[in-house]
């Protein structure tokens, strides 16, 4: 199933007042659950700890894992040399464009008050929170005992049994200091977390049922089961984020417009329409006293997941929440921008009933009760909400599968033309004037279900419906239209012998893809069964390549036009300019896709998902950039919330055991927040213990890491901070910058000439000379490479070989930090996973003045290297030059082609400043008609074309820069 997003807006602070849910006929609620306000019971009930090992979740039928770890292969400490990212050292970047202007609305602009509610003058500072000190570590008694539960805990999910071990062990090695570890044993630790004040919201449950008619035999089990649905108090976990210091700087409190030199600017939610829409609709309201008022749109999110692929039995159906004021940038980031809030039910039956019209009637009424009963404390103050996704999208907007959610087109031909907007008036006139057969065949309706937005006086859902990259687009209309329909074009029009020759090449080509920072591998081509979303967007990468020569050029150009609409859509910014290109680009899809019908693989085009393309433009124009709506956001949430807490449990009872480690882990990291918010988390728990223990000893706080070596003598050094996995680094904004590894391979020689003879490449001394000669000669006529050997300075200097380097910059559309920051790295390596050599490629910065890839350079880098000269330290980089064929990019694919650049017959290298790097470059071999031959692989891939695709799929970043 797909996941799903709605947008709900609280826009007063009433109190609270218990308000009573009319449930629809079939459906009935108990609340003999209640509240939990601890979980203690479920521990003593299972006779066995949460935390016992139970089965792992099985992915083999899955793709393998990005190969591009940070490893370099050659040296099993390279992961320990990643170069550390310390944003204080680079001076911060100016994101916004000169020019920029913010409009407010008027009347809803979120003006501060007081505790009583009355106006604070401008720029008034908030009441700071009574202060705490900062040896306060309520609950744990210092840091030590907070740094180990949520190591235990949270870091490493230690089993309780094992953490008794440690903790005994801990314990053993402190008797003869009359001392103990932190905690006896593994209870009290999760005693103490459960103390914790902060970030405490109960769990609460509710039960319903089937309250229909029963048939007086034969009584389905579905009509007679309980459904337990457990949730979080909504308005409670809003107030927390509102609150969170760790969203200072990164909240709107009411809707804006934003404009550069007169042209609109759409980024964060609250500056699309749609929010000023809904302040104009509230403050029009003579009953709602909002002048002044903050706008805080509540987003939920729920998306099917199963936790066991193996089997497939264990489905869970969370439902998350998180506030439109946050920015796309920090709910991105996963910075507890978004909460678990609750599992809804999933009602289950044998085949004989599975297409019955009761149970179909009663599953979608169960949906919409549910949420109608889980978000009653928002009723209060909600006016509307808003719902992503198909088919969930036709769930919750109850419309049949098969129509929009947006529009009337008829089913059978969306794309046709002839339909108009789905409101909600529209919808209750029709509900109104006709019976349930004509409203499912003839308008698309599922006409007798009470939907949960009724309780909301302004919720008109179709209105609301927005975009979802992940499952319309990546999911659905590349992996299982597009490609899909590639493969059925190839099957039907050769031989079966020749169609199979024909898919295990294009596998081969996908397989001997150079490889790249973050690029997911397909050793096998694409022949594995579960698919993943992470696979496809990965395949969207080098899948067009790969079929050229196979396929007919409009096929080419169609997914071409369908990519670029895709990293168009996922922009961190919209404006005037990238939406004429999104127009462009799904023009020219709808023109070239017209080839799979010519060639009988299809007869028409009316996909739900396709379709949803049509309604982008406007619907970014409603909600701004849709990279912080879409469902990948709450897909990457399962892992924390539903995968790791099953895999945690003892498998008996499990939901009660996966909502306390939600808790505790919700606790443990308003802690960390809390802590670090008072200053207390600064430098490593060793080295902060250290200077409190040798307050007099003189050490620099800058290091901020300290390590206890053999002897006993503490030694200083930085430690490094480590990104996160997808190349997502924290910190602010700041300019872009290459730095070395850390640490310097010693094993090569280190001088000019001997290195040269022992990566052949006897020219080494001589280019690093012409080197020096552009270094110390800026304003020179001639470069260093033109001038006589003998003007160059001469060189003896020892030299310091390294394995990579760490490229990182601005690139907000990527997986990146709350600054935007996103790091890769760039391998120059003799033995890569200690398999093959692996010498990645760049971009050269050649003219900053000019746009695009004219302003770019495309180079292989051959070494890593540093050295002192005249008292200055050169990082350089040894690189051959490659040369553009054509001006302009390849009319079909969209990439430039360029080659290795030669002269005289020999290639042209040089030595290049490590600043002038720019980045990493993706190339991809011109296939050309020959097979690939088996003894090609990705490790020698850039050895063995002519040409190469430069490509802009690689990521979002060279997308926006490759043109």
């Amino acid at each position: 199933m797909y996941g799903q997003t709605l947008v709900c807006s609280d826009a007063t602070t009433p109190s609270h007042e218990d308000v009573a849910m009319n449930l629809p006929e079939g459906i009935s609620s108990d609340d003999d659950f209640g509240t939990r306000d601890n979980f203690d019971d479920f521990e003593n009930d299972f006779g066995v700890s949460l935390d016992d090992g139970g089965f792992e979740e099985d992915d083999s039928n899955s793709s393998s894992k990005e190969d591009d770890s940070d490893v370099d292969g050659f040296d099993d400490e390279a992961d320990e040399d990643i170069p550390p990212h310390i944003p204080e050292e680079h001076p911060p970047s100016e994101t916004d464009p000169i020019g920029l202007e913010k409009e407010f609305h008027s009347m809803m602009n979120g003006q501060p008050c007081n505790a009583e509610g009355d106006f604070l003058p401008p720029n008034t500072p908030p009441t700071p929170p009574e202060p705490r000190p900062p040896t306060d570590w309520s609950p744990y008694k210092d840091r030590i005992d907070f740094e180990t539960a949520e190591t235990m805990y949270k870091r490493a999910q230690i089993p309780a049994g094992i953490i008794d071990d440690l903790l005994n062990l801990w314990t053993a090695s402190m008797l003869k200091y009359n001392d103990r570890g932190p905690f006896p044993n593994h209870a009290d630790l999760y005693r103490t977390i459960d103390s914790t004040a902060l970030g405490d919201v109960k769990w609460e449950s509710f039960e319903m049922s089937y309250s229909g008619t029963l048939p007086e035999s034969n009584i389905p089990r579905w009509m007679t089961a309980k459904y337990d649905v457990w949730f979080r108090d909504p308005r409670t976990i809003v107030r927390n984020m509102l609150a969170n210091p760790d969203f200072d700087g990164e909240m709107d409190f009411a809707p804006y417009m934003e404009f550069v030199d007169g042209e609109r600017r759409l980024k964060d939610f609250m500056s699309g329409d749609w929010a000023w829409q809904q302040a104009d609709k509230i403050t029009a309201d003579p009953t709602i006293d909002s002048n002044g008022a903050a706008f805080v749109p509540i987003i939920l999110g729920s998306d099917k997941t199963t936790v066991s692929v193996a089997t497939g039995q264990n489905e869970y159906y969370p439902l998350y929440i998180s506030i439109g004021n946050v920015h796309n940038n920090v709910r991105r980031a996963h910075r507890n921008a978004v909460a678990l809030l609750g599992f809804l039910a999933i009602p289950k039956t044998d085949r004989k009933y599975a297409d019955d019209v009761k149970f179909r009637k009663f599953r979608r009424q169960l949906f919409h009760s549910s949420l109608s009963r889980i978000l009653q404390s928002l009723k209060a103050g909600m006016t509307t909400p808003e719902v992503v996704h198909y088919p969930e999208q036709a769930l919750v907007a109850c419309v049949v599968q098969g129509w929009c959610p947006k529009c009337t087109a008829d089913s059978a031909d969306l794309d046709g033309g002839g339909g108009g907007r789905r409101t909600r008036d529209h919808t209750e006139e029709l509900v109104a004037a006709f019976e349930l057969g004509v409203l499912w065949d003839e308008y698309g309706l599922v006409g007798d279900i009470v939907p949960f937005t009724n309780d909301f006086p302004r919720a008109d859902i179709h209105e609301l419906v927005a975009p979802d990259i992940l499952h319309q687009l990546i999911k659905g209309t590349f992996k299982d239209h597009l490609v899909d329909w590639v493969e059925q074009y190839i099957v039907q029009t050769h031989s079966n012998a020749r169609a199979q020759a024909i898919l295990a090449d294009i596998d081969r080509r996908i397989a001997v893809v150079p490889p790249f920072t973050g690029l997911r591998r397909f050793h096998e081509g694409r022949g594995f069964k579960q698919w993943t979303g992470d696979d496809s967007k990965a395949l969207m990468k080098v899948y067009l390549a790969a079929i050229v020569g196979y396929v007919p050029r409009e096929m080419v150009r169609a997914i071409r036009a369908f990519l670029e609409f895709c990293y168009l859509v996922r922009r961190n910014v919209h404006t005037l300019s990238t939406m004429d290109a999104m127009e462009d680009a799904l023009d020219r899809f709808y023109k070239n896709r017209t080839i799979f019908q010519t060639t009988g693989i299809r007869d028409g085009f009316s996909l739900p998902r396709q379709h949803s393309l049509r309604h982008y433009l406007d619907m970014i124009w409603a909600f701004a950039a849709p990279n912080g709506l879409c469902t990948s956001i709450t897909e990457s949430k399962h892992i924390d919330a539903v995968k790791d807490p099953w895999r945690r449990s003892n498998r008996y009872e499990e939901v009660g055991q996966m909502l306390l480690t939600n808790q505790r882990l919700d606790k443990l990291a308003a802690s960390r927040t809390d802590f670090a918010d008072r200053g207390m988390l600064n430098g490593t728990c060793l080295f902060a213990t250290y200077l409190a223990l040798h307050p007099d000893e003189d050490l620099d706080p800058e290091l901020n890491h300290i390590r206890v070596g053999d002897s006993g003598a503490v030694v200083t050094k930085r430690k490094n901070r480590r990104q996160h996995d997808d190349g997502a680094i924290p910190g602010p904004t700041v300019l872009s910058y290459v730095v070395m590894a850390a640490t310097a391979q010693t094993k090569h020689c280190h001088t000019a000439d001997t290195l040269g003879d022992e990566i052949h490449q006897p020219r080494l001394l001589e280019l690093i000379r012409r080197f020096l000669y552009d270094q110390l000669n800026p304003d020179s006529a001639l470069p260093g490479l033109d001038v006589p050997i003998h003007e160059c300075p001469l060189f003896q200097e020892q030299i310091s070989v390294f394995y990579s380097a760490a490229a990182t910059y601005y690139a907000p559309s990527d997986p990146s930090g709350v600054g935007g920051m996103h790091r890769e790295h760039l391998r120059a390596t003799p033995w890569w996973w200690r398999t093959a050599p692996r010498f990645d490629c760049a971009f050269i910065n050649h003219d900053s003045s000019r746009a695009g890839i004219f302003g770019l350079d495309v180079v292989r880098i051959h070494l890593f290297f540093s050295f002192k000269f005249r008292g200055i330290k050169y990082p350089c980089a040894l690189v051959r030059w490659y040369e553009r064929m054509s001006d302009e990019p390849d009319e079909d694919t969209g990439m430039y082609i360029v080659q290795p650049e030669s002269k005289h017959g020999a290639p042209v290298l040089s030595v290049v400043h490590l600043d002038s790097i720019v980045r990493a470059a993706h190339l991809i071999g011109v296939y050309g008609n020959e097979p690939i031959p088996d003894n090609l692989t990705e490790h020698n891939a850039l050895d063995a074309f002519r040409f190469f695709y430069v490509n802009r799929f690689a990521d979002h970043h060279a997308f926006e820069t490759i043109f």
